[in-house]
C-alpha cells in the first residue's frame, strides 16, 4: 500500500481573499490566527477548518473513487492541541447541517513539531473536516488529507493546461508564475507530464521570454475563445508528452494551484465509471470571493440555459455541504470553459470546438460529447461577475447565431417555443429602443440561415468586428448630452434589484407594450433610466414607459448611452424580422441538415489549421 495525498490544507491566504478567509478557516470569536510565508499557521483559541478548501468532500471521494478511508496528517508544535474531526451532512436542501460523526484527540505539548495522524469520518458524511483548539498558543504546518491505495489503483494522469488570452497580461502573467512555482517546480506528482499552453490571440505577450520550464506561449490569430482553445487542444494532441487530459481555463481569472492538484488527485483514483468524466471547476466571483456563481449548467429543451445549482455562499458550513449534495449529473449538461477538464480521448473521437469565436463553444461541445460531469469543493477559479458587462455583439449576435447552430446539431424539439422567446426578446430590445441590439439579433438569425459557410470562410474576426461596430457605444456619463442628463432621474439602486413589484406590475412588464405605437404628444420629454441588458433591467416600468428618450446606464453609473425614439428604424427592423421569419419557416429544416452534414469537417484539425492559417 502507498500513501496518496488527496488535498493540502491551505493556511496562507491569497491577497484577493484577505476579506474572505472563511474559505480557509473560521476562528471562534476571541481566537487569534496568523499564517506565515513559511507555511506555518499560528493560533490560539479555536479554529474551524470545515471550510470550502480545508474540508474534504467525503461523499464525492466515496462516489467517484470508491475510497472508504481518509486520514488527516498534521504537524503540530506548542501548547497542547485538541483536534476534533467532524462529519457533516444535510438531509434536505433547505434543512440544517448535522454533525453525523466526530472524534476528539488531545495532542501533548511539544517544543518542536510532532507528526500526528487521525481518521476523518466517512460513513454518511457529505463533507468532513476538523477543528483545532488550544488553551495557549500553538503552531501547525504541512497538513493534508491522504489515503492508502495499491499501486495498481493509481491511474497515469498527464495534464495539458490550455488558456487563451487576449491582451490580459495583468491576469495571465501572474498565473504563469503561480503555476510554474506551485506546480511545475513543486516536485509533486502533478508535475510529471504537466505542461501549460498559453494561446496568445492578441500577440502581445513576450513569447520568447515566457516560454520554457513547462510553459509554451503560442501566438495565434484572433479567432476568439473557440479558436484559442482549438489551437491549444491541437498543440496538446500533437505533443510527444501523451497527455491524458486537457484543462481549458480562461485568461482573466484568479486561481489557486491547489485546485489543479486536487483535480490531478481525483483523476488518478477515479473508478472506471468516471474514467471518462469531465471535471468542471466552479466559478466564484472576484468581487465577492465566497459566492459561487456556477459549476455545471444545462440547456433547456425549450430554450436558454439554466444552472444546476443556485448561487451559494461557500464561506459557511451550510454552503459547502449544500454544494456537495446537489447532483450535477443531468441531461443536456455542459461546463463553461473558465475551468473545464476534458479527457483527450474525447478530442480524438469527437473533434475540436465549433468555430463560433465566442459564446456557446463550450455549450455545443458539452452537448456533442454528452459526458458525465464531476465537481468538487476546492476545484474552482475566481472570475469577475458578468452582470453589468452587456455587449450586444456577444449577447445578441454571437448568442443568436451560435445557439441556433447548437440546437440544430444537438437539440430535438422545442424549437417553436425557442423562436417565440426569440420574438419576445427582439421586441423587448425594440421597445427599450436598443435598435443596435435588435439589429444584431436579426443579423445572428440571418447568418445562421446562410449556413455553415458563414462560420467556415473568411477572417475569423470579421463577423465579430462588424458586430462590435454596430453595437451601442457606452461613454463616460460626463460626455452624454447635458440636457438629457439634467432632466434624468438617477437612482442606481434600480439597476441592482428587482423592482417589478406585485403580480400586476410584473404582468405589465411582461406585456410587449411599445412606445412606438403612440404619437409624440402622448410621450414624455423627461428621459428614463435603465440597464443596457434586458435581462438585468430592474428599473420600475413606470419610470421608463412612454418616454421619448432613455439612458442606458452601467450599474456603477459611470458609463451610459442615450437612446432616442426612431420610428423609421423601428419600422425597418420589424419588416426585416418578418422577412427573416418567413425565410426561417421555409428553410430551417434544410439549414439544420447542412449544419449536421458539415459538423465533422468544421471540428476537424485539418479545417482548424486552414482556418488559423497554420
Amino acid at each position: 500500500m502507498r500513501r496518496f495525498k488527496l488535498a493540502n490544507v491551505l493556511f496562507e491566504v491569497e491577497d484577493f481573499l484577505k476579506y474572505d478567509t472563511a474559505l480557509l478557516y473560521r476562528p471562534k470569536k476571541g481566537s487569534m490566527v496568523s499564517a506565515g510565508a513559511d507555511g506555518t499557521f499560528r493560533f490560539s483559541g479555536e479554529v474551524d477548518f470545515c471550510t470550502y478548501f480545508n474540508a474534504i468532500s467525503a461523499a464525492k471521494w466515496r462516489h467517484y473513487t470508491g475510497l472508504v478511508s481518509i486520514r488527516l496528517h498534521l504537524e503540530v508544535a506548542g501548547d497542547p492541541v485538541r483536534v476534533k474531526t467532524v462529519g457533516l451532512t444535510k438531509h434536505a436542501e433547505d434543512g440544517p447541517v448535522d454533525e453525523v460523526a466526530s472524534t476528539s484527540v488531545l495532542f501533548d505539548a511539544a517544543a518542536d513539531f510532532k507528526t500526528h495522524e487521525v481518521d476523518v469520518p466517512m460513513g454518511d458524511a457529505l463533507v468532513s473536516g476538523f477543528v483545532l483548539s488550544t488553551a495557549g498558543s500553538a503552531r501547525v504546518r504541512n497538513a493534508y488529507y491522504y489515503t492508502l491505495v495499491e499501486d495498481a489503483q493509481v491511474r497515469p494522469v498527464r495534464l495539458a493546461l490550455c488558456t487563451t488570452t487576449f491582451k490580459k497580461e495583468e491576469f495571465i502573467v501572474p498565473n504563469i508564475k503561480r503555476i510554474r512555482a506551485g506546480i511545475i517546480e513543486s516536485g509533486e506528482p502533478i508535475a510529471d507530464g504537466f505542461h501549460m499552453f498559453v494561446v496568445d490571440n492578441g500577440k502581445t505577450l513576450d513569447a520568447k521570454a515566457l516560454t520554457g520550464d513547462g510553459v509554451t506561449v503560442i501566438p495565434n490569430v484572433n479567432a476568439g475563445g473557440a479558436g484559442g482553445f482549438a489551437r491549444g487542444m491541437m498543440a496538446a494532441r500533437e505533443s510527444e508528452a501523451d497527455f491524458t487530459h486537457v484543462v481549458l481555463m480562461d485568461d482573466d481569472v484568479r486561481m489557486s494551484v491547489e485546485s489543479l492538484k486536487r483535480l490531478h488527485a481525483l483523476l488518478s483514483l477515479v473508478r472506471s465509471e468516471y474514467s471518462r468524466a469531465f471535471v468542471n471547476g466552479a466559478m466564484l466571483q472576484l468581487e465577492q470571493p465566497s459566492l459561487q456563481f456556477e459549476d455545471v449548467s444545462y440547456v433547456r429543451s425549450l430554450g436558454g440555459f439554466a444552472k444546476v445549482k443556485p448561487d451559494l455562499h461557500v464561506n459557511t458550513r451550510e454552503g459547502i455541504v449544500h454544494n456537495e449534495m446537489i447532483d450535477v449529473e443531468v441531461d443536456q449538461a455542459y461546463g463553461a470553459w473558465w475551468f473545464s477538464c476534458i479527457p483527450m480521448s474525447y478530442i480524438d473521437e469527437m473533434g475540436l470546438p465549433m468555430p463560433f469565436f465566442v459564446r456557446c463553444d463550450d455549450v455545443e461541445f458539452g452537448l456533442r460529447c454528452k459526458p458525465i460531469y464531476m465537481t468538487m469543493n476546492g476545484i474552482c477559479v475566481w472570475h469577475a461577475r458578468f452582470e453589468g458587462r452587456f455587449n450586444a455583439a456577444v449577447a445578441c449576435y454571437q448568442y443568436m447565431r451560435n445557439m441556433l447552430v447548437t440546437r440544430a446539431l444537438h437539440v430535438r424539439g422545442g424549437q417553436r417555443v425557442f423562436m417565440l422567446l426569440y420574438w419576445r426578446l427582439f421586441h423587448i430590445y425594440l421597445r427599450t429602443m436598443d435598435y443596435a441590439a435588435a439589429e444584431l439579433w436579426l443579423d445572428g438569425l440571418e447568418d445562421y440561415l446562410d449556413g455553415p459557410d458563414v462560420l467556415m470562410k473568411g477572417d475569423p474576426f470579421e463577423a465579430m468586428g462588424a458586430a462590435i461596430a454596430k453595437a451601442e457605444k457606452y461613454v463616460p456619463v460626463g460626455d452624454l448630452d447635458p440636457n438629457v442628463m439634467h432632466n434624468l432621474e438617477v437612482n442606481l439602486s434600480w439597476l441592482q434589484g428587482d423592482y417589478s413589484g406585485h403580480t400586476l406590475r410584473k404582468l405589465l412588464v411582461a406585456i410587449p407594450h411599445d412606445r412606438h405605437w403612440f404619437p409624440d404628444f402622448m410621450l414624455s420629454d423627461k428621459p428614463g433610466m435603465l440597464s443596457p441588458s434586458v435581462s438585468e433591467n430592474f428599473t420600475p416600468w413606470y419610470k421608463t414607459a412612454m418616454r421619448k428618450q432613455l439612458v442606458a446606464m452601467s450599474p456603477d453609473g459611470r458609463r451610459g448611452a442615450v437612446r432616442t425614439i426612431d420610428r423609421e428604424r423601428w419600422h425597418a427592423l420589424n419588416a426585416r424580422y418578418r422577412e427573416l421569419m418567413t425565410r426561417y419557416r421555409n428553410t430551417h429544416e434544410a439549414v439544420e441538415e447542412r449544419y449536421r452534414f458539415k459538423m465533422r469537417e468544421m471540428t476537424s484539425a485539418a479545417f482548424w489549421k486552414r482556418y488559423l492559417g497554420l
